[in-house]
């Protein structure tokens, strides 16, 4: 029996396979959770639905998470599929977006409408997210989010979205406060760079990707199974007594100072 057997989870933001969340959609599956998946509309048929298929998932429902009306129809939905049982046992947040000129050039440049819009995609779309399902979430659950080590320390062409990721672990912190009377968990993922659709939207970042092996501790890139594991643990009752906290599947990198280069 797997550990998540009987447990339903939520999905919002697989984009294709090679996205993150997709790598814990299978790693929730192979342990036996129910998945469902919400995406923007524009990728449901394409790209989303067979890969739901492809687990055996049915639920498959499109949403923008700038839109408060549309969140609270998804929500409505899982309640209406799942019947008077309706519950969410795991809730993952894995989404963010800012403008492809707001990641070139100086976070200085950033405009008034760009640093709205990634907050607001990227961050505030968590707290309304968690504020739609809270009457679906019991004690036990879990809420899972993605970050990154540009929340922390300047990274070269990640501007305003490190900006968002650190509101969105702040954000995390104050989920925990407020859910945790209640018995339910909220994390954070801070993965390593992985070869993504939203990491091709970064200047640099094959460069970077390229040299990450070089000087994470672990010397190896990181891939979505990786992170998939980790979100497994979370989801789990294997962590049911950490909440608030940002977990780091990067290979090491965010502790090193000055990196060792390999001879």
């Amino acid at each position: 029996m797997g550990l998540l057997e009987g447990r339903r989870a939520l999905i919002f933001g697989v984009a294709n396979d090679h996205s993150i969340a997709w790598g814990i959609a299978q790693a929730l599956h192979a342990e036996g959770a129910e998945v469902g998946f919400s995406s923007v509309e524009s990728l449901i048929e394409k790209r989303v639905r067979p890969l739901a298929d492809s687990i055996g998932s049915r639920f498959v429902e499109p949403c923008d998470v700038q839109s408060d009306e549309q969140l609270h129809a998804v929500f409505e939905k899982w309640r209406t599929t799942h019947g008077a049982d309706a519950t969410l046992d795991v809730l993952v947040h894995a989404l963010a977006f800012a403008r492809r000129e707001d990641l070139e050039g100086s976070f200085v440049d950033t405009s008034r409408e760009g640093f709205a819009l990634a907050l607001d995609v990227s961050a505030y779309s968590l707290v309304a997210m968690v504020r739609e399902a809270r009457s679906l979430l019991a004690r036990g659950s879990s809420v899972i989010t993605l970050t990154y080590y540009g929340s922390e320390k300047v990274v070269a062409n990640y501007n305003v979205m490190g900006v968002a990721k650190a509101a969105l672990e702040a954000s995390v912190r104050y989920l925990a406060a407020d859910l945790g009377p209640d018995g339910v968990r909220v994390n954070a993922i801070s993965a390593g760079p992985i070869r993504t659709l939203a990491a091709a939207g970064i200047s640099g970042f094959k460069r970077m990707y390229g040299e990450f092996a070089d000087v994470a501790p672990l010397r190896a890139n990181v891939t979505i199974e990786d992170v998939g594991r980790s979100a497994v643990y979370l989801a789990s009752d294997m962590s049911r007594a950490v909440t608030g906290e940002v977990l780091y599947v990067d290979a090491g990198f965010n502790i090193v100072g000055v990196p060792t280069l390999q001879a």
